[in-house]
């Protein structure tokens, strides 16, 4: 199943393809962008521990030596990784629409978009030896498909400390009719909301405190009980003079019966979605932005997707938008067999990282042992693929794959400051058991 998804998303003609399309400065000589893609996959499905590692077992097939490789690594454009991840969504979209999953708003195709920062890399470029600080190669902004589970679209940022707003303002030639967008209220902004505007898109985002400017406000609606409080709406227009909107924009207030983390009792939001879309929907559908934050988590913890020995900030931004492509992968995967045993395990919800786990343990043992011939190789017709899918799917224990339901979490009080002789400090944890049994 994982080789015909990946044969599906990531083949190495299309890969070469894009590149050609899509570069500025590099160029193929001997070693091909599709070669460096493979490398980087295998790093981040955990079959290889580094890109070095990597390298190293395929050096019969490398053309080109280690210094080659990391040369072409770091020189990777950002645009590229952008083609590549938007042209594999594209790819696996029409096989993913084949297992009719329920939109979340129907009508619509919804899309959240949110940034995320790449931790620090070690300091293993000469630049960064002598520094104390920590160094962050960069980060993204990454549009999220929460019905589908692929990512779309991303933005690839080498200054870590480039806004996330002036990255997202790229992504407004992706937007389409028909979509809605999702954002917290760092892209509550007069560029991005008036963009996805023009371009026929609505979105629902969080407001900022500062800014955008209003002009006017109306009158408060009457407020409408929801499952975590209370919701009302009003109409806004800018206090831009070139703002002109082509159907009105609504505040949302959510009155919440508990705060938030942070403290919040209220929280209001923009939309331009129709009338006919409640305000208690657009509350509701506000907390789906969530789901991109546990995408996140799960790219972090089941994918390698933060390699922290590539300090250069395109090396580490190609890990990362590789790490993407292998979760869309994965998304395919698990959507697939959670369908092929819908009828007798209807609620079945397969853990990404059990998936994972079942690739790994497999899939390079069977590169090993079958002749590239005999390999599988995706179908061309999305539907004969995906029935391909299936079949090969009611084959798997759904018991193995199942996600572990876990209680609600205890709320932790968290340690103070301590002086630094106190941090250092050490026990013998035996001891310590040993104690705590004795008290018991």
């Amino acid at each position: 199943m994982t080789r015909l998804a990946l044969d599906r998303a990531l083949p190495a003609a299309w890969i070469d393809e894009v590149f050609e399309q899509n570069r500025q400065r590099q160029y193929p000589r001997e070693l091909l962008f599709s070669s460096v893609v493979e490398l980087m996959t295998l790093v981040t499905l955990g079959l290889r521990p580094s890109l070095h590692a990597a390298a190293r077992k395929m050096a019969d097939r490398l053309p080109v030596s280690l210094a080659a490789l990391y040369a072409k690594v770091k020189r990777t454009e950002p645009g590229l990784l952008r083609a590549l991840v938007r042209g594999s969504a594209e790819r696996l979209a029409p096989v993913m629409a084949g297992l009719d999953m329920e939109p979340s708003l129907p009508g619509w195709q919804v899309r959240i978009i949110d940034g995320n920062h790449l931790p620090a890399s070690e300091k293993r470029l000469a630049p960064l030896r002598g520094l104390r600080g920590a160094a962050l190669p960069g980060h993204t902004v990454v549009v999220y498909d929460p019905d589908s589970t692929l990512v779309c679209d991303i933005v690839a940022c080498e200054d870590a400390y480039e806004s996330e707003r002036v990255a997202a303002a790229e992504l407004i030639d992706s937007a389409q009719p028909g979509q809605a967008w999702i954002g917290d209220r760092h892209f509550c902004t007069e560029v991005l909301l008036s963009g996805l505007q023009t371009r026929g898109a609505g979105f629902i985002v969080r407001e900022h405190a500062k800014h955008p400017r209003l002009k006017e406000a109306g009158a408060w609606s009457g407020p409408v009980a929801i499952e975590t409080g209370r919701v009302r709406e009003q109409s806004i227009v800018l206090a831009s003079e070139g703002h002109a909107a082509s159907r009105p924009w609504r505040r949302i207030e959510i009155t919440l019966d508990a705060p938030t983390e942070s403290g919040d009792t209220h929280i209001m939001l923009w939309s331009n979605l129709p009338a006919q879309v409640e305000a208690a929907t657009l509350a509701r559908l506000y907390r789906k932005r969530w789901r991109i934050e546990g995408m996140f988590g799960r790219l972090e913890s089941v994918l390698h997707s933060e390699v922290k020995t590539l300090g250069h900030p395109r090396a580490a931004l190609l890990g990362f938008a590789v790490a993407v492509l292998a979760y869309n992968v994965l998304s395919l995967l698990k959507a697939v067999t959670e369908h092929a045993h819908r009828s007798t395990h209807p609620e079945l919800d397969v853990s990404t990282y059990h998936l994972a786990v079942e690739i790994v343990s497999g899939y390079e043992a069977m590169i090993m042992l079958l002749p590239a011939e005999h390999l599988p190789c995706a179908d061309d017709d999305p539907g004969h693929l995906l029935q391909r899918l299936l079949r090969l799917a009611r084959g798997l224990n759904p018991r193995q794959l199942a996600s572990s339901k876990r209680g609600p979490q205890k709320s932790r009080t968290q340690a103070g400051y301590v002086d630094a002789a106190t941090a250092r400090s050490h026990v013998s944890t035996a001891r310590v058991i040993e104690k705590a049994e004795q008290r018991r």
